[in-house]
């Protein structure tokens, strides 16, 4: 197994996978927000910064796949995005579970002055909802517990690809003579 995924490390197609699948979960989420017109909380904007670092991660590892200090960079990338998306995501279903006056988030994101995105990107970044509601539910999960299981799922999976990055590659080649 380890094998299989030390492959799919040194190859673009995994890592464009990967970028491919954050970049669709990003178009979901506005599509959420514009197209169905609910209204994104501070935690939802903070797991879609998370999703941007996992996409940018999928990027940086499709740019330079057999180059080693690329593919760590782009791991440590994502695998930082997926572990704090999931505990934003933990946190944002501690605020929908149990509400109340002491467990709120703020109404104003509190980006750094050096990199405002819900200035640069208002239409992406600015959040105008209130996370303890719940919107939308999907098989009796509301859209936090999802993101819980998404960030969960690319936690492991790149974790499980930063572990195979110990084990020696072999590339495929056919011996005729063996």
């Amino acid at each position: 197994m380890l094998t299989y995924f030390k492959t799919l490390s040194v190859g673009r197609g995994g890592w464009l996978l990967l970028a491919f699948s954050a970049l669709a979960l990003e178009l979901t989420a506005l599509y959420f927000q514009h197209g169905m017109h609910l209204q994104p909380c501070v935690m939802c904007v903070y797991e879609r910064v998370a999703l941007a670092g996992i996409l940018l991660a999928g990027l940086i590892g499709a740019l330079f796949p057999a180059f080693w200090l690329f593919r760590l960079f782009a791991l440590a990338t994502g695998l930082i995005s997926s572990v704090k998306g999931l505990f934003l995501a933990l946190k944002h279903v501690d605020y929908q579970t149990n509400p109340g006056p002491w467990n709120q988030c703020s109404y104003v994101a509190e980006f750094p002055q050096t990199l405002p995105l819900d200035k640069w990107f208002p239409y992406i970044f600015s959040p105008s909802g209130s996370c303890s509601e719940i919107a939308w539910s999907f098989l009796g999960f509301s859209m936090a517990q999802w993101i819980v299981v998404i960030f969960a799922f690319y936690t492991l999976l790149l974790g499980l690809i930063l572990i195979s990055q110990f084990k020696r590659h072999k590339p495929r080649t056919r011996n005729l003579f063996r």
